[in-house]
């Protein structure tokens, strides 16, 4: 399961892009997202994917790296069945 589209769904809905420039390379800093920007949105995540992220310091530069990020979180924090 890939996080992307819902992503790319609340970045449009967050910061009003459209969504044909959220491809996965797009480059936040491109997009007009500073750093505290994606901060704000990475805790949006947290809330609407029912997920906690690490203190651990990711460098996050596009969307896909995003979706990468929440992945692993979702795998690991994902009960064992």
């Amino acid at each position: 399961m890939s996080s992307l589209p819902t992503i790319q769904r609340m970045m449009v809905e967050q910061f009003d892009l459209k969504l044909e420039d959220l491809s996965p390379d797009a480059q936040l800093e491109g997009l007009g997202l500073d750093s505290l920007s994606v901060i704000e949105f990475m805790f949006n995540l947290e809330d609407e994917l029912k997920i906690k992220l690490t203190d651990e310091r990711v460098e996050i530069k596009t969307v896909q790296d995003v979706a990468n990020v929440v992945d692993r979180i979702i795998a690991e924090q994902k009960p064992a069945a």
